[in-house]
């Protein structure tokens, strides 16, 4: 505003107050558990190494170098299981607080808060993009947009990860580690997932389902799939 202009008469209102009312729950859920929650699920060798074989195998698809997202990122560990595997990955968030932590254990790698409905990105500009259990608190009617999101930022031959938890019914955590915040965990199967992303304009290339690890808490399966942009022949 220029020096000496007189500011609207309009009530101010915040900066994300635009945002569907699940998006803002996210958001507010997540700043609020941030640190226990990283402190929890600090250490990504510790999940179930078919995990950990699959986010390689992925790295390996899309190629060193190639440009990766990391969306619904967290505190950055897959983030930075990625760029230990020689990938251009970055990672977006919605939580500035989980965005903290992420740049705080990841120093040399790029973090930025923005929304998977609305990617900072340009058409086509990336290689790569996980989605790894960040769908899970999307409505499903909204899926359909959020996977075309990842469709157009995705260039031809590029590649997209997406996990969740298995199932038919939400579950919704309430005041996690004590914080006055709920919010509910979407489960999906993977059969409407694989149709949605086709719909959007995907061809599938891997569908994996393992059982829950009662080591880790797991109460329910979970899905992975893999799939891919057409129109460039794979090396």
């Amino acid at each position: 505003m220029a020096a000496g202009s007189v500011p609207p008469m309009t009530t101010s209102r915040p900066a994300h107050a635009d945002q569907p009312e699940h998006v803002r729950a996210t958001r507010a859920f997540y700043d609020a558990i941030a640190e226990d929650y990283a402190e929890t699920f600090r250490d990504l060798s510790a999940a179930s190494p078919l995990d950990r074989a699959l986010l390689a195998g992925f790295a390996e698809l899309v190629g060193e170098g190639a440009p990766v997202a990391d969306v619904g990122c967290g505190p950055g560990r897959v983030t930075g299981f990625l760029a230990s595997r020689g990938l251009d990955v970055h990672g977006v968030d919605l939580s500035e607080s989980m965005l903290a932590i992420a740049r705080r254990e990841n120093p040399g790698l790029r973090f930025e808060q923005g929304s998977m409905f609305a990617l900072d990105l340009s058409d086509g500009s990336l290689a790569g993009l996980v989605s790894w259990y960040s769908t899970i608190h999307t409505p499903p009617e909204d899926l359909p947009a959020v996977y075309a999101e990842f469709r157009r930022v995705l260039a031809p031959g590029g590649h997209l990860l997406v996990a969740f938890q298995m199932g038919d019914e939400p579950r919704r955590h309430v005041r996690p580690w004590g914080h006055p915040v709920a919010l509910d965990f979407r489960r999906m199967r993977p059969e409407p997932v694989a149709e949605l992303l086709e719909e959007a304009g995907f061809a599938l290339v891997q569908r994996t389902v393992r059982e829950a690890d009662t080591r880790q808490g797991e109460p329910t399966p979970q899905a992975f799939l893999i799939a891919r942009v057409p129109g460039e022949e794979q090396a």
